[in-house]
């Protein structure tokens, strides 16, 4: 059977999947709609937050980061991940057992105020939309792919899937649909990684192919032989690359936890479960489930890595290797053609493709006395590396086209609850929160449909023009979740001096501080790799990167809410007894009736 029909009915039979489970598991309530009930199992919650967690940033983007930054591009498996341990640790028992339905519902209780709850959710807004920008991309490239269109096309059919399964589905749906995508999406990731680690190293864990040697008899391993092969063109040694500066590395890995940790629609997920215990036990099988990707992910980007080089290379041309005849290129290179996300220029009309370093000058004036006129291959979206390296390796069509469905289940599942986490934010928070308390339940789950879809549409809207490639976008939705979302939530946990006033003011300082210095270096973040090349501005802060300013931005949040708070009045007697009863654990004291 042809890639073409297969990829349509693997992909096609996911899609009747999510659809059939969303109308079964139709949500009928507000609660259904916002948390499933608080009905959901640990380990299912766990499976759930997984797909959640496992954006297209993390399926799509973070090998092809991790294949053209190597070393450096550490930072968003450590960062992530840790982000885990902090959720799982310091807020989800806490804001599980408190009981609402969303993140500026527990702050507007918390710090007894309408305008902090109004805040948080402007906060929320701004997270969340800049992350789903990277969802949207992450949809767009899969789709255009598997219909073999246009990235808009792509872009205008994943919007309506998600559309249909979470409008009807709420978070019931999503929750149920979520666990399917998991297992397509670990599935699609794990199964060519087992094949592509096969082909390279003869060993079938990516984990131990990635440190073992080359199957090729060549006496090198996995990693001396990419570091060999990206040497001779030009480009820094792999395994020794990082993203600026040691101090960026460390502040950007923080940014990313703490960011983790604050982001709404992963927060929401914990509300879904019975129990405060059940939080807990939540976010540590999502770490279980993450933890299978993303050992994976280093062998998946190194290895793409290695196979997109020797894929150009046809034998040495002097000292330099990738100099393939375009008329023989593989059918991978033309098919990825056609999206617009891989382009050859020919500079120099010898009918071949020259793939070097043409900013190493070094390289550059080697590569002159060629007569090669620069690099040729003038875009290489990291974002493709995943689903196109199952073809780079030439592996069975089947796989290809699983590859296919998991980046979309991927992309889909995470668009989904962050387009809940909005939704929620204006039917719940603003419509019945501030504009009208006494809203019924059937108009309040209206409301909620209509928000969802409104959130959709502004999505896709600026998805057609993403501000950069999706784990790039997705660097920022954590910087801002870090500065102003995360912080409210460990003072208002911890810290029962912090006041209304303090609080306000520390996610606005926060936020504030954070989206200024994003959009002061605009012209450096955007412009599409830049950011991620380990280039620095002299303009930057301590040589610290736009995408790495949430932890900074999260510092000033703390300063100006405590002393803020300490020059205001106390919080008020009930509110401070508040903040102690979410802290001690249910039935503390029974025994000694304390």
């Amino acid at each position: 059977m042809d890639l073409s029909t297969l990829t349509y009915i693997v992909v096609g039979a996911t899609f009747l999947l999510y659809i059939g489970i969303a109308i079964w598991a139709r949500a009928g309530s507000t609660g259904e709609f916002y948390v499933a009930g608080k009905g959901v199992h640990p380990v299912a919650n766990g499976m759930a937050t997984a797909a959640d967690w496992m954006s297209a940033a993390s399926f799509i983007s973070m090998a092809g980061l991790i294949a053209f930054n190597g070393y450096g591009a550490s930072v968003f498996l450590m960062g992530w991940t840790g982000g885990y341990v902090l959720l799982a640790l310091l807020l989800a028992p806490y804001l599980r057992k408190f009981g609402k339905f969303t993140v500026p519902e527990f702050i507007g209780e918390r710090f007894y105020s309408q305008t902090a709850r109004a805040v948080a959710v402007i906060c929320l807004i701004l997270a969340s939309v800049t992350y789903v920008i990277g969802q949207m991309k992450g949809i767009g490239v899969a789709f255009s792919r598997f219909l073999e269109t246009s990235y808009e096309t792509g872009l205008v059919a994943g919007m309506g899937i998600v559309f249909v399964y979470a409008v009807l589905g709420g978070m019931k749906g999503i929750t149920y649909t979520q666990i399917a995508q998991y297992v397509v999406l670990i599935c699609a990731y794990t199964i060519p990684a087992i094949f592509i680690s096969l082909n390279l190293t003869g060993n079938p864990l990516p984990q131990l192919g990635l440190i073992g040697s080359m199957a090729d008899g060549s006496g090198l391993t996995m990693m001396g032989k990419l570091d060999q092969v990206v040497t001779e063109l030009g480009f820094n040694k792999y395994s020794e690359q990082v993203l600026g500066s040691k101090l960026n590395m460390f502040v950007y890995t923080l940014s990313l936890m703490i960011g983790t940790a604050g982001l709404p629609h992963v927060i929401i997920r914990f509300f879904t479960v019975p129990k405060v215990k059940d939080a807990r036990s939540s976010a540590g099988w999502a770490l279980v489930f993450i933890a299978i990707l993303y050992t994976t992910a280093p062998a998946v980007g190194s290895m793409a890595r290695l196979n997109l080089m020797q894929t150009i290379q046809t034998g040495p041309v002097g000292e330099a290797t990738a100099n393939l005849e375009y008329a023989n290129a593989p059918q991978w290179f033309k098919n990825w053609e056609k999206t617009g996300l891989l382009q050859y220029e020919d500079k120099n009309g010898d009918g071949r493709i020259q793939y070097y370093n043409d900013k190493n000058p070094e390289m550059a004036a080697k590569a002159e006395s060629y007569g090669w006129k620069g690099s040729e291959m003038v875009k290489v979206d990291r974002d493709i590396m995943v689903l196109a390296n199952p073809e780079i390796a030439n592996l069975p069509n089947w796989v290809i086209a699983i590859v296919v469905a998991g980046g979309l289940a991927a992309a889909l599942s995470t668009a989904a609850g962050l387009l809940l986490a909005i939704a929620s934010a204006v039917s719940h928070d603003i419509i019945k929160g501030m504009i009208n308390p006494n809203i019924s339940e059937k108009n309040e789950l209206l409301a909620s449909r209509i928000s969802m879809a409104g959130a959709i549409a502004l999505a896709g809207y600026l998805g057609f023009n993403p501000p950069d490639f999706a784990a790039g976008t997705v660097a920022i939705a954590f910087g801002l979740a870090a500065s102003s979302i995360f912080p409210a939530l460990m003072m208002g946990i911890f810290n029962k001096k912090v006041n209304r006033t303090g609080a306000i003011w520390g996610m606005i300082s926060g936020i504030g501080v954070t989206m200024l210095y994003v959009f002061q270096h605009k012209g450096i973040f955007f412009v599409p790799g830049t950011a991620f090349l380990g280039d620095m501005s002299p303009n930057w802060f301590l040589g610290i990167s736009p995408n790495a300013f949430g932890a900074v931005g999260a510092l000033v949040n703390f300063v100006v809410a405590i002393a803020v708070s300490k020059m205001t009045h106390e919080p008020p007697e009930h509110i401070q007894h508040l903040v102690e009863d979410i802290r001690v654990p249910k039935g503390a004291g029974a025994a000694t009736d304390h």
